[in-house]
């Protein structure tokens, strides 16, 4: 639900006055004054702040280029937004050269893929790595639109010291997020971004235009495949599901992994990527992984599993993809609903390890600052959240009375395991490597 007043009507001094309070104490207070004065933090921008410090974001610190050259080239070619480039250089470029703005647009992952626009712009824009090749998510680079757009998966604005980074305060940003217009999948976000002039309703309402018509262009160049769509169940399972054409397919644990990640991805993955995704012995050769993609393609089919990018030819229900895109609306109740454990909990695959911290700890994260006695409860006497100490601590805090004693007990001896562990005692029944 967006709020009801926009950026353009914050008082700056008020802004760099609850911003530095946040930095310097993590407090975040509504100012004082009448009922009719409007607190200095938009709730937005408030939660976002939150995760910005919880992700350990420098305030001063800057973006990191990740893509240049060659694989920025290439990244872009394959991506699919690279298909909808036209129309939006159509609806935006002009505005952006003319206004001194920038047009950006972004992957999911929040790397900038193009930074065009007004040439002093661009080169004031540098100073602060606002480039093409640059990662702006909201969990690296802190509170910005494009990153936070694609964060809480819905059109933002941010307007001066609401970014949590000090030297982007001098600049204001609208993003909406782009989606697959098939598969609803989250493809990245368009941007655009200058000055003041830019803290106004109407440049959210504009670049959220230009994303729908990134999206309807994207849905006349590549109609709904025929393809019957494919269902993945990989939570709380080392062999994942597949459902295809009434098949319901038990995958070996290397097939799961390919599959899952195909399904992170589906603009698709070049074969050394997807090596290092997938294998944790960097001594691996294509000749490894092509063998598993053969036997994969005669389990699917050779319609289903295409290569160069390797990728899946039908769009993909995958469980942890709904508890992702539940938990970036907000909807906890329902993520957790659909959370059956952690995502192929005995993979050790790179890519896999990594989604897996990233999707529970988001779902630890929000259960924290939502404060919900059942819903902590939900993961604490859950099978994979049975020792987790910071979330049975935040549990004691909220426990209603009849509950509450059991908790403390449980946190108590995990308290005394830990410290047992800290001092190297083993205790009874302990198995080495535990």
């Amino acid at each position: 639900m967006h709020e009801a007043w926009p950026a353009a009507e914050q008082d700056p001094r008020a802004l760099r006055r609850a911003h530095e309070a946040f930095i310097r104490g993590g407090r975040l207070a509504g100012a004082a004054g009448g009922a009719r004065r409007l607190p200095p933090v938009r709730r937005l921008v408030a939660d976002s702040w939150r995760r910005s410090a919880r992700a350990r974001i420098s305030p001063d610190g800057a973006a990191c280029v990740e893509l240049a050259d060659e694989e920025l080239t290439r990244h872009r070619e394959e991506h699919p937004l690279s298909a909808a480039m036209p129309v939006i250089r159509e609806l935006m470029g002009a505005y952006a050269r003319d206004g001194e703005h920038l047009l950006a647009v972004c992957d999911a992952a929040g790397r900038m893929l193009w930074v065009e626009g007004h040439p002093g712009t661009l080169r004031r824009a540098r100073a602060m790595n606002f480039v093409a090749g640059a990662r702006w998510s909201e969990s690296v680079a802190g509170t910005n639109a494009p990153g936070t757009a694609i964060a809480v998966d819905r059109p933002v604005q941010v307007f001066g010291a609401e970014h949590f980074r000090r030297p982007v305060h001098a600049w204001t940003c609208a993003a909406a997020p782009v989606h697959d217009p098939h598969s609803g999948r989250l493809l990245g976000a368009v941007d655009i971004t200058g000055g003041d002039r830019l803290a106004h309703p109407h440049s959210l309402a504009f670049v959220q235009a230009v994303a729908r018509a990134a999206e309807s262009q994207l849905a006349l160049l590549a109609p709904e495949p025929s393809l019957e769509r494919l269902r993945l169940t990989a939570l709380g399972r080392d062999e994942a599901l597949l459902t295809v054409a009434g098949r319901r397919l038990r995958l070996s644990r290397r097939h799961s992994e390919i599959l899952v990640l195909l399904a992170h991805r589906p603009e698709g993955v070049r074969g050394d990527e997807l090596i290092t995704l997938l294998y944790e012995d960097e001594s691996v050769t294509p000749v490894t992984l092509r063998a598993e993609l053969s036997r994969l393609r005669g389990l699917l089919g050779a319609e289903l599993l295409r290569s160069r990018p390797y990728r899946l030819a039908a769009p993909v229900d995958a469980d942890f993809a709904t508890v992702e895109r539940r938990l970036g609306s907000g909807a906890l109740s329902a993520a957790m609903r659909a959370y059956a454990g952690p995502l192929l909990p005995g993979s050790r695959a790179p890519g896999v390890v990594r989604l897996r911290a990233r999707l529970a700890d988001g779902l630890r994260a929000a259960l924290v600052d939502r404060g919900d006695p059942g819903l902590l409860a939900d993961w604490t006497y859950s099978a994979w959240g049975e020792d987790d100490v910071e979330l049975w601590r935040a549990s004691s805090k909220v426990a209603p009375a009849e509950r509450l004693p059991a908790v403390l007990a449980r946190l108590n001896a995990l308290d005394a395991e830990l410290s047992a562990d800290a001092t190297g005692l083993q205790r009874p029944g302990d198995h080495p490597g535990r």
